[in-house]
């Protein structure tokens, strides 16, 4: 089996981990001129922006040619995820891939414009991640089917909501918008999580780019907290407590 993954806070790489099999980070099989995946299973984790799935994510699913009897697509979501599972199905469909199974698992939502990151985390334990992501594994493992069907009404709800909503949201100039205080020590972290090298730190300071990918790693992930937005809906920050920075460094690099 094979486990493709997005992260920024580490959620998705903890639930890839925890599916097991060989993990492969969609950032760096990006930077590959071709890639090539065939096993018996195949899946992607992914987390759910905007009910869509990470815009880099896509672009793989586009890019990549996977081959497969058994194709599964997890996603992590904070509040919810709605039209996300046609949005899969759609994209599927156009390379030529068949949605075996989807599912998703609740946990920290690292959307820090909406939402307060210690109230997030204060909210775990009621959440019962470990049991949603042991349902995920047994499911998988047992090679269970659960598809998507989705209707005309559907996919008309999907288009309106990509029109009016995501694509206001997902927007590759998003960082253009940081901001960097005084605490910033230049140490470099924020560009060695970036999953689309979109930050450039020198000695006179940060810089952003426009590819942009909305994963909030470069927020998060700040020793400092020292990047912000315009506008955040709490102070505190998120990382997912079992997995390292290094670890996403090493996924994102």
């Amino acid at each position: 089996m094979t486990v493709c993954y997005f992260t920024a806070t580490g959620n998705c790489l903890y639930v890839a981990k925890r599916i097991g099999g060989t993990l492969l980070s969609i950032p760096q099989l990006m930077r590959q001129e071709t890639t090539e995946i065939e096993d018996d299973a195949v899946g992607i984790v992914a987390p759910c922006y905007a009910v869509e799935m990470p815009m880099m994510v896509k672009e793989f699913l586009e890019k990549a040619h996977i081959r497969t009897e058994y194709f599964f697509f997890i996603y992590t979501y904070g509040m919810g995820y709605a039209q996300a599972f046609t949005n899969v199905e759609v994209t599927a469909r156009k390379v030529g891939l068949t949605l075996s199974y989807i599912n998703a698992v609740q946990m920290v939502d690292n959307y820090i414009l909406f939402f307060d990151m210690q109230e997030q985390i204060d909210t775990l334990p009621q959440k019962n991640v470990e049991g949603q992501i042991a349902q995920v594994i047994r499911e998988i493992n047992e090679r269970q089917l659960k598809q998507v069907y989705p209707t005309e009404n559907d996919l008309a709800e999907m288009e309106k909501w990509n029109k009016n909503h995501a694509a206001n949201i997902l927007k590759k100039d998003t960082a253009l918008g940081y901001t960097v205080n005084g605490d910033c020590i230049r140490c470099g972290i924020c560009a060695k999580v970036c999953p689309a090298n979109n930050i450039t730190v020198t000695d006179s300071g940060v810089r952003f780019s426009d590819h942009c990918e909305v994963c909030y790693a470069c927020l998060h992930n700040c020793p400092k907290s020292a990047i912000h937005m315009p506008l955040e809906a709490g102070t505190a920050h998120f990382r997912n407590e079992h997995i390292t920075l290094n670890e996403i460094i090493g996924s994102n690099q």
